[in-house]
């Protein structure tokens, strides 16, 4: 297929433009979309009283695991994809898998229960990074072939470069929103819960000595 018909596909008799068509994809669908497993995965936490088994130690993966996901989406909503952005998401997507492995091990050890909902569940926040990843190779694949040169012959391969089209303020507001409410809120709420079930739990070990 040549450049001009991969660029544009007819649909229905209309032309369309196949970038434009992804863009929309992954602002609109797949990471709105995201925050729904992530919440399924909050309430099999609730469900199944993370606050009694794994506690404080699982909790906190679970924000570093938000961690390695939050900082790429953030640069990549404010910045061009380039060589170091592609890095960066490339890294962190690596790291998120081996925390991941560290998060089920961790709630195993604990005899904290991992229903296969949950494991479905996690199924689809594992994916997730790697189809927004893959996306986003295919809209910058200039840059990927850059990234593969080393950024050579490119003054901007290794720095940040604001967009040159930013993202709207409300968008960017919307999803600052669904983040506080769907991701910050209920994992914060979490951690909170581990915490005191943990001071409580040292509380009635002192007083029984």
């Amino acid at each position: 297929m040549i450049r001009d018909q991969a660029a544009r596909i007819s649909a229905t008799g209309a032309t369309v433009d196949v970038g434009d068509v992804t863009t929309r994809y992954l602002l609109y669908g797949l990471l709105p979309g995201w925050f729904v497993p992530g919440l399924a995965d909050w309430a099999m936490h609730r469900r199944t009283r993370i606050e009694d088994t794994a506690g404080t130690k699982e909790s906190l993966i679970h924000s570093l695991m938000m961690a390695e996901v939050g900082l790429p989406i953030a640069l990549t909503l404010r910045y061009e994809v380039n060589p170091l952005l592609l890095s960066v998401q490339l890294g962190g997507a690596a790291v998120h898998e081996a925390t991941a492995l560290w998060d089920v091990k961790t709630a195993i050890d604990s005899d904290r229960e991992v229903r296969p909902v949950e494991q479905h569940i996690h199924s689809f926040l594992e994916s997730l990074p790697f189809a927004a990843l893959a996306s986003l190779m295919c809209l910058h694949s200039d840059q990927v072939r850059s990234l593969l040169r080393g950024g050579r012959g490119d003054p901007d391969a290794w720095r940040l470069v604001p967009r040159r089209r930013p993202l709207s303020p409300g968008y960017l507001a919307g999803i600052g929103a669904a983040i506080t409410a769907c991701v910050l809120l209920p994992y914060g709420e979490e951690l909170l819960r581990c915490a005191r079930a943990s001071r409580a739990r040292k509380k009635l070990s002192r007083k029984g000595r």
